[in-house]
């Protein structure tokens, strides 16, 4: 039998997709920051909405420059991300403080992240619903992997500092390519 679950706990059960890391520069200062919320919009060009907390440090950066990269971090990274997103940019070097090196991006001002299996240079492409819902339309301008990580395992947030990690693929027949 079905029972009311809270409103607030809706979040949990729409779990978008890996837990990423959100790089900016702004005034000569990087920064990063962890995020769960976003989503593919369209695929060439690959257009992906996020949403970024006007709370959040990184929002003011990436309302100013219309830029930043999306560095998707390995299970091995985990701790370093859920610490990265428990503390500001305001207060803290993050990438010294955590360890994390900033590499240079070839399209956009914010570095990528070295030890993330893939980043996303993106610029900011749309910003009509910034003001109402703190969400950004990004456009990937240039993708990055590291052929040197294997198989990574991306972990997603499921809530209240509980994740699931990614787990077994499965293939079944699709009309899609």
């Amino acid at each position: 039998m079905m029972k009311d679950l809270p409103l607030a706990k809706v979040y949990q059960l729409l779990e978008p997709g890996p837990v990423v890391l959100l790089t900016t520069a702004r005034k000569g200062r990087a920064n990063v920051m962890t995020m769960s919320w976003h989503m593919m919009v369209e695929f060439e060009p690959p257009l992906v909405a996020c949403v970024v907390s006007s709370a959040n440090h990184s929002f003011a950066a990436l309302r100013a420059t219309k830029e930043c990269v999306i560095a998707l971090p390995a299970l091995e990274l985990a701790p370093k991300v859920v610490e990265v997103g428990n503390c500001s940019g305001r207060d803290v070097e993050k990438f010294e403080r955590f360890g994390l090196t900033p590499a240079p991006a070839e399209r956009v001002a914010p570095p990528l992240v070295a030890e993330c299996f893939a980043n996303l240079e993106c610029k900011v492409a749309d910003t009509r619903l910034v003001d109402k819902y703190n969400l950004f339309i990004l456009e990937v301008l240039k993708a990055w992997i590291d052929p040197a990580q294997k198989n990574p395992k991306t972990i997603h947030h499921h809530g209240y500092g509980r994740f699931a990690v990614d787990g077994e693929m499965i293939k079944l027949k699709s009309r899609m390519r």
